[in-house]
């Protein structure tokens, strides 16, 4: 057998509006749609074929090292279910690695099942489009593993880009941002990560928003995230970058502050204070990444005011981000 070395690499997203209309809980009732985009911060997976003399089948390598000999014995339960799902039967030493932490409000969790699968597609033979890649990490994280998620994470990081996914009648509808260049470079130099230092399990923080929407209790504030979206597509496709810098992050504010109305688990009095310190250090505005509760904000920082920013956020970790528009993609060789 001639070893074979498989490595996909996998964005992490950041959402910009929409957020909570991406449930299936919402989308069924009434349409639903998302902005956001693809970032260039990854999550690596690598798979080698093993030798059948080695006492052992699968070697698995994340925050923790794994040997098991049957499907059945992996603890990790995404690499359980998706080698199960699809019936692997090749024996794999199988590395993961991240650029960022997990359970950070960045889609690290899709990224990782839409990398893996994208992963076994490619040992299979069996290469999937992206809206297929993505489709089938939504089936494995809500059907099989039963976890609270949205839709738009496994989009985001299958695609790349920057898109607006809409939810409507049982489809999914892709529309990619057309942004002018001066427009763009405006956007991707402003945009930070600023870690709260708090990591949080996403699928406990959305129970109570979940049962809100359920509910019918949030649909105000879910529909004003839809208008949001609207408005957001306009103004990136406008052709004046200072103006649509000033009124995106002014908007980002206002999402925000409707975000924290769809739970008490999305904030803190710990990230409202940071959240504050940051728009007094020169961010227009923002929001917290992901479902809530802890991981990055997400600021919008205009290129002049980044020095001040810098200097006046201290204590936190900061990264610019730009975008990714390849998606997840697998590079293989011997």
């Amino acid at each position: 057998m001639q070893a074979m070395l498989y490595t996909s690499r996998t964005p992490l997203r950041v959402s910009f509006f929409g957020g909570g209309t991406d449930y299936p809980e919402y989308f069924s009732r009434h349409p639903g749609a998302v902005v956001g985009m693809a970032i260039n911060k990854y999550v690596y997976i690598s798979a080698l074929k093993l030798f059948n003399f080695i006492n052992y089948k699968y070697r698995l390598s994340y925050s923790k090292l794994e040997l098991a000999s049957e499907h059945s014995e992996i603890e990790h339960p995404v690499v359980r279910c998706i080698l199960d799902h699809y019936g692997i039967s090749d024996a794999l030493d199988i590395n993961v690695m991240a650029d960022l932490p997990a359970s950070s409000g960045l889609g690290s969790s899709s990224a990782f099942t839409v990398g893996l699968i994208n992963l076994v597609s490619a040992l299979r033979s069996k290469p999937l489009t992206r809206l297929d890649l993505a489709q089938a990490a939504i089936h494995v994280e809500r059907d099989l593993l039963m976890e609270r998620v949205g839709v738009q994470d496994q989009l985001h990081t299958s695609f790349g880009g920057l898109n607006r996914f809409d939810f409507v009648d049982g489809r999914t509808r892709i529309t990619p941002i057309q942004m002018h260049t001066a427009s763009s470079e405006a956007l991707m130099s402003s945009l930070v990560l600023v870690y709260t230092g708090v990591t949080r399990y996403a699928s406990k923080v959305l129970k109570e928003q979940l049962d809100a929407t359920k509910e019918k209790k949030v649909d105000t504030e879910l529909s004003h995230l839809i208008k949001l979206t609207d408005e957001c597509v306009s103004l990136l496709e406008s052709d004046n970058p200072g103006a649509m810098l000033t009124q995106f992050g002014e908007m980002m504010h206002e999402g925000w502050e409707t975000k924290r109305k769809l739970s008490a688990s999305v904030s803190s009095p710990a990230i409202d204070e940071l959240y504050d310190h940051c728009r007094a250090s020169g961010a227009i505005g923002g929001k917290l990444c992901g479902a809530g509760g802890g991981g990055f904000l997400l600021m919008v920082v205009p290129p002049e005011n980044r020095a001040m920013f810098l200097s006046s956020v201290t204590g936190n970790t900061i990264i610019p981000i730009k975008l990714d528009a390849q998606g997840s993609v697998v590079m293989n060789g011997s």
